[in-house]
């Protein structure tokens, strides 16, 4: 759906520069716009090197986004044909689905998930390097651009869960970390949305971000870099370009560790997880409301099972949010909380397969239908 242009957000309301990066500046590690970009796969070149075997396949949003998915259908020593339960990965902001393999082959969880049995499927949003299409719009032009996470939980993942459960006939077992933690929490409120999954577990789950402490998201916000950017008619943002460098030089000191931006997302509405604000006139028109609803967290059926990571060093999901969450779920999530870990910890600390990976597989074996380990 359209986006109406930049409006001025109302006295009640807080419009957070995370709006404007998953809005117009995605971008990942592993990809820097102007430079020659190689046409294979996420498979050719990450997974299938190290041994896995790995298919991809293209689904198609209802909006006309083309989305990449990766199968590793079973690890190095699994049986050959033989496929476990479907576990979905869905990565952060800034990133793809190399999120899931970029540490070592046992460091890694999308490896290590497949050499535990499992049947690992991978996302990627549009606007990333391996879903980067759309059926008739090309990713230079400003209305590829024109969406924001409310349009990831409700079509990409809708996208994308379908299709896992069509080629699976089976329910699936989630995985999100940042943004693809609200995306889940979103899609979970919807009924035909949660009936495709057997079990979620989110790290460093992000709903309601009132006490983010991150000195660049608020020295963002202070300065509206989102409308002073969208004004000099900048609808995507290379990080490691001239202007990147200095937009970045500007905002962080030699104190805060800028990169754990990288699975930073959404829109920070104060006090309210909600759909996007498309500003009192379109909100008539699109919610017949002034300001948008509310996504409701009690709709997430209480039968689902959650299992939820975070860390006590997380300057985006802070523990005053995540208990506000997890007390307005119906259902009491199995919890893992590690001290000393970040944002970004949990997918790409050499720690974690140990620290968090261990529990998290004991969580899915509990949840997903019988297979052998």
């Amino acid at each position: 759906m359209k986006r109406a242009a930049w409006t001025s957000c109302s006295s009640a309301s807080l419009i957070s520069i995370f709006l404007f990066v998953n809005f117009f500046c995605l971008i990942e590690p592993s990809f820097v716009s102007g430079v020659p970009q190689s046409n294979e796969g996420l498979c050719s070149l990450i997974v299938r090197p190290m041994g896995y075997p790995c298919t991809e396949y293209i689904v198609q949003t209802e909006d006309g986004y083309l989305l990449t998915l990766q199968r590793i259908s079973n690890g190095r020593s699994a049986l050959r044909g033989y496929n476990g339960p479907p576990v979905f990965l869905q990565h952060g902001l800034f990133q793809g689905g190399d999120t899931w393999f970029l540490n070592s082959v046992d460091e890694s969880l999308g490896f290590i998930l497949a050499d535990h049995g499992f049947d690992v499927w991978v996302g990627n949003v549009r606007g990333t390097r391996w879903s980067s299409k759309h059926i008739t719009l090309s990713e230079h032009e400003r209305a590829f651009w024109d969406w924001s996470w409310q349009d990831l939980a409700q079509y990409d993942l809708a996208a994308m869960l379908s299709y896992v459960q069509t080629e699976t006939n089976s329910k699936v077992l989630y995985i999100g970390h940042s943004q693809g933690t609200i995306m889940a929490l979103a899609a979970f409120t919807m009924p035909d949305m949660v009936k495709m999954v057997e079990a979620s577990a989110l790290l460093c789950p992000i709903s309601y971000l009132d006490h983010i402490s991150s000195n660049f998201v608020l020295r963002a916000v202070s300065m509206h870099l989102d409308q002073m950017l969208l004004s000099l008619g900048i609808h995507q943002l290379n990080f490691r370009s001239k202007i990147g460098v200095e937009i970045m030089d500007s905002l962080c000191d030699g104190h805060v560790d800028c990169g754990n931006l990288l699975g930073a997302i959404t829109v920070i509405r104060k006090g309210t997880f909600a759909k996007y604000d498309f500003g009192w006139w379109e909100n008539l028109k699109h919610y017949h409301s002034l300001h948008p609803p509310a996504f409701n967290l009690g709709d997430i059926p209480e039968s689902l099972p959650l299992w939820i990571g975070y860390g006590g060093n997380d300057a985006l999901a802070d523990l005053t949010d995540l208990k506000r969450t997890i007390k307005e779920l119906k259902s009491k999530p199995e919890q893992l909380y590690i001290e000393s870990y970040g944002h970004i910890d949990f997918v790409f600390s050499v720690k974690a397969k140990d620290d968090v990976y261990a529990d998290l597989i004991r969580f899915l074996r509990s949840r997903g239908r019988s297979t052998s380990y």
